[in-house]
């Protein structure tokens, strides 16, 4: 999730190779002459079906049972989300005075899994133990599992520049190495369980796809890759606080603005030996089939299906993102930016972020930052994180402090980083 990898640290004036994620433009008029990232790793997910209390895991002493001591939240269109973001070595230098090139090495990968009925879940979880009569609908019930990795080159320009007004636009242009995709769709399945039987009936179809016939989501590996092609793109404008004429053209430009405007992730991988099977669901089974762990291999066994071997775009997960920084006075900055899908979350055939708006206030220096940011999260959850930067090492959460102090945090991300930052 492009501007949900590194919550905090993107926005920040000093991010570096690290801004490039959520805007390639903003590697222009930046305080360093050259940044490098070594490693840097960063991982979010959560749902809306359950919610964690984490003071009682911290008291736990080790015995928290997931299964037993979360609060859950079953409705009809539950959802669970998860996305990781390893960004391996790159930098960023400046070429001169108006231009920058950034070199990027990243793997991705997501996990979406979208309006599934609460109900269902929980009783697939535990195996229809200890369960009661109850009758679901699954209308537009899609997952989707994808990797990859990519080798991005940014170049950024200032495109007009007067006395205290900077334009700058840039562009990223990406390679990419899919390691493989998994996705299932059901226009609309119906179903009941009968508790004195312990069947389930199902009417309807489902559609399940693999990139290759040998990809696992619980075992991805990237030793099949595909390549493909994508692209970001943005601009940034910025008002300077002191006239521009007035500076060493080799100089950083202190702004008291600045806005940014980009969209992350165009483009797709093909995979050329995709198999997609048509699931006929209609059928009475037992429920004790689904106690097994391989769901592919219950649908193979119980249901018919019809196998074809088809070419498989997988889209990237396409964003588009907003954002505005505003020098408050010394050291002291405060930003604010959306990140909204452009991907329908029916979709079957590409991952997509989940939508989100952030506060960060931060004070910052050459040599260090800590940030604050606040954010509102699709499906009605809020967060609120602490992260710093500390010359080559950067560690932070959008949520940990709200984690802290919530009974209930319905998501959780975390991010560490170590780079070798040359500043101007």
């Amino acid at each position: 999730m492009s501007a949900q990898s590194y919550i905090g640290a993107t926005t920040d004036h000093y991010s570096g190779i690290h801004g490039v994620i959520l805007n390639p433009a903003y590697i222009v008029n930046t305080p360093y002459r050259v940044d490098i990232n070594l490693a840097s790793a960063s991982a979010l997910g959560g749902s809306d079906y359950f919610a964690i209390n984490v003071g009682d895991i911290l008291k736990s002493n080790g015995g928290f049972d997931f299964d037993e001591d979360v609060d859950k939240f079953p409705k009809d269109d539950n959802n669970f989300f998860f996305n990781a973001d390893v960004l391996g070595p790159s930098l960023m230098f400046n070429l001169n005075s108006k231009s920058s090139f950034g070199f990027s090495t990243r793997a991705r990968g997501f996990l979406n899994l979208n309006n599934i009925n609460g109900q269902l879940y929980e009783n697939l979880e535990d195996g229809f133990d200890n369960s009661q009569d109850f009758n679901f609908n699954l209308e537009d019930f899609v997952g989707k599992v994808n990797a990859w990795g990519e080798i991005g080159f940014t170049y950024a320009r200032t495109l007009i520049q007067t006395d205290k007004n900077i334009f700058a636009g840039g562009i990223t242009l990406k390679y990419l190495m899919g390691a493989g995709s998994a996705f299932f769709n059901t226009p609309m399945l119906s179903g009941q369980y009968d508790a004195t039987s312990n069947t389930l009936s199902t009417n309807g179809s489902l559609s399940y796809g693999l990139s290759h016939p040998d990809f696992s989501p619980e075992n991805i590996k990237f030793n099949h890759l595909t390549s493909g092609f994508g692209a970001d793109l943005g601009i940034s404008y910025q008002w300077n606080e002191q006239n521009a004429d007035g500076i060493n053209p080799e100089s950083y430009i202190p702004y008291k603005l600045k806005l940014g405007v980009s969209i992350t992730d165009i483009g797709s991988i093909n995979y050329k030996n995709g198999e997609v099977t048509q699931y006929d669901m209609n059928n009475i089974v037992d429920a004790d089939i689904f106690d097994e762990d391989d769901f592919q291999q219950v649908l193979e066994d119980y249901y018919s299906g019809e196998t074809t071997s088809r070419n498989i775009k997988i889209k990237l997960p396409t964003a588009f993102h907003l954002m505005a920084d505003y020098h408050i006075k010394n050291n002291f900055y405060a930003s604010i930016n959306g990140d909204f899908s452009l991907i329908s979350s029916k979709k079957h055939k590409v991952s997509h972020i989940i939508n989100n708006f952030t506060l960060t206030p931060r004070f910052t220096t050459k040599w260090f930052s800590v940030y604050s940011p606040f954010s509102l999260r699709e499906y009605g959850n809020f967060a609120w994180g602490f992260g710093f930067r500390a010359g080559p090492l950067m560690v932070g959460s959008g949520s940990a402090l709200s984690n802290l102090i919530s009974n209930n945090s319905k998501s959780t991300d975390i991010y560490v980083g170590l780079k070798v930052p040359l500043y101007l």
